[in-house]
């Protein structure tokens, strides 16, 4: 199969998917011949995506920062929370210490981040 080359040419399908978008729904045929390209074209620009636009795992802070604010919380409510101190906190936050197993485990289960996160693997 083809590969996108240039960025020029991933905007193009781009603009050719959001086209086939239009036409292709839930009850197209897998044989209609639209769906078939828009089926091809979105393989081809999720790899170009991936080798170009790839997205890392987020750090144990951003995760705690995302959720602090998904949940409406401060620094001083999660200190609460995990029953450890804001200047502990603080110092986790700011990235001068790790949580340790026990923080990490709570950090987990309160504020549903992934355990592979908390470690960082």
């Amino acid at each position: 199969m083809a590969k996108i080359t240039s960025e020029r040419d991933y905007r193009a399908l781009l603009h050719r998917i959001d086209e086939l978008v239009e036409i292709v729904d839930d009850s197209t045929p897998t044989t209609d011949a639209n769906y078939i390209e828009l089926d091809v074209l979105s393989g081809l620009v999720a790899e170009y995506e991936d080798e170009h636009y790839a997205i890392g795992r987020p750090s144990l802070i951003d995760a705690i920062k995302l959720r602090l604010y998904e949940m409406g919380l401060t620094q001083n409510s999660l200190a609460q929370m995990l029953d450890i101190s804001p200047a502990r906190v603080s110092e986790i936050m700011n990235n001068k210490c790790e949580p340790t197993l026990k923080v990490g485990r709570a950090i987990s289960r309160q504020l549903n981040i992934s355990p592979s996160i908390v470690l960082g693997v």
